[in-house]
C-alpha cells in the first residue's frame, strides 16, 4: 500500500472498476455481434462492421465528442435519461461507457474470428440430431470459441484499462469520480514534482497491459490447439 500514494490508489481502483463493467456489459452484446457478422447474411453487414471497427479508425477524442453530444445533459438524449435518473457525463458509469466503446471493435474481432475458425460440420452434426439452435450453441458452438471469447475479453479490458482521449472528452478528469489510471498520469505530469507518481502509474499501466498481452497469446494458442485436436 506504502508504494502508491491514496490518490494513486483511487485512480488505479476506478479504472479496475470502469474497466470491469465496460467489459462486463460489452460482452453479451459483443458475443452477438461477432456471431452475426461470422455466420449470417444479411442487408447492411458491411455496414454493421464499419460502425464496429470505428472507434478503432477515429481519434478517441471525436469518440468522447460523440458521446458528449449525445449523452451530454444538455443533449435530448441525455436529458431524456437524467430525468430517468440515469446519467452519463462526469460520471464514473461515462468513463465504462466510452471505454466499453473503446474497447468493442478488440472484443468483437477476437471472437469473430473463434467463431470462424469453428468447424460448422460438428454443429450440423449436432443439429441432424434434434437439437435446436440454442443448444447446439451452448453445446458445440459456445466451447470451442469459448478461448477466443476470454481473449476478446481480456483485450477489451486491457484497453479500457488504458483509455484516456474518449474518457477525459466524455466525463472529464475529476479526482475520486472519473480520474482513471491515465487521467491521472496526465494530471500528475501537469504539476511539478509529478512526475515520480506519474512513473508509478506507467509502471502499473505496463504491467497491466503486458499481463494481458500475454494472457491472451496463450488463450489465442489454446483455441488452435483445440480446433486442430491436438
Amino acid at each position: 500500500m506504502g508504494w502508491l500514494g491514496p490518490e494513486e490508489w483511487r485512480a488505479v481502483a476506478l479504472s479496475l472498476r470502469v474497466s470491469f463493467w465496460a467489459t462486463l456489459v460489452a460482452l453479451p452484446l459483443g458475443l452477438f455481434t461477432a456471431y452475426a457478422l461470422a455466420r449470417w447474411r444479411f442487408p447492411g453487414k458491411q455496414l454493421l462492421n464499419g460502425l464496429v471497427h470505428l472507434p478503432l479508425i477515429l481519434p478517441p477524442v471525436v469518440t468522447g465528442y460523440l458521446l458528449l453530444a449525445v449523452l451530454g445533459t444538455r443533449a435530448p438524449l441525455g436529458a431524456f435519461l437524467q430525468d430517468l435518473g440515469i446519467t452519463f457525463a462526469f460520471r464514473w458509469t461515462g468513463a465504462a461507457l466510452a471505454a466499453g466503446i473503446m474497447g468493442f471493435p478488440l472484443m468483437v474481432r477476437a471472437m469473430r474470428l473463434s467463431i470462424e475458425a469453428v468447424d460448422t460440420r460438428l454443429e450440423e452434426a449436432a443439429a441432424t440430431l434434434g437439437a435446436s439452435r440454442g443448444v447446439v450453441f451452448a453445446t458445440v458452438t459456445l466451447p470451442l470459441i469459448l478461448p477466443g471469447v476470454l481473449t476478446g475479453a481480456i483485450l477489451a479490458f486491457a484497453k479500457a484499462m488504458g483509455e484516456f482521449g474518449a474518457t477525459i472528452t466524455f466525463v472529464s478528469n475529476i479526482p475520486g469520480q472519473t480520474q482513471t489510471l491515465p487521467s491521472a498520469i496526465y494530471a500528475f505530469l501537469q504539476v511539478p514534482g509529478g512526475e515520480a507518481a506519474a512513473l508509478r502509474l506507467v509502471l502499473v499501466a505496463v504491467a497491466v497491459a503486458m499481463s494481458a498481452l500475454l494472457l491472451s497469446e496463450w488463450l489465442s494458442q489454446r483455441v488452435a490447439r483445440r480446433i486442430a485436436g491436438t
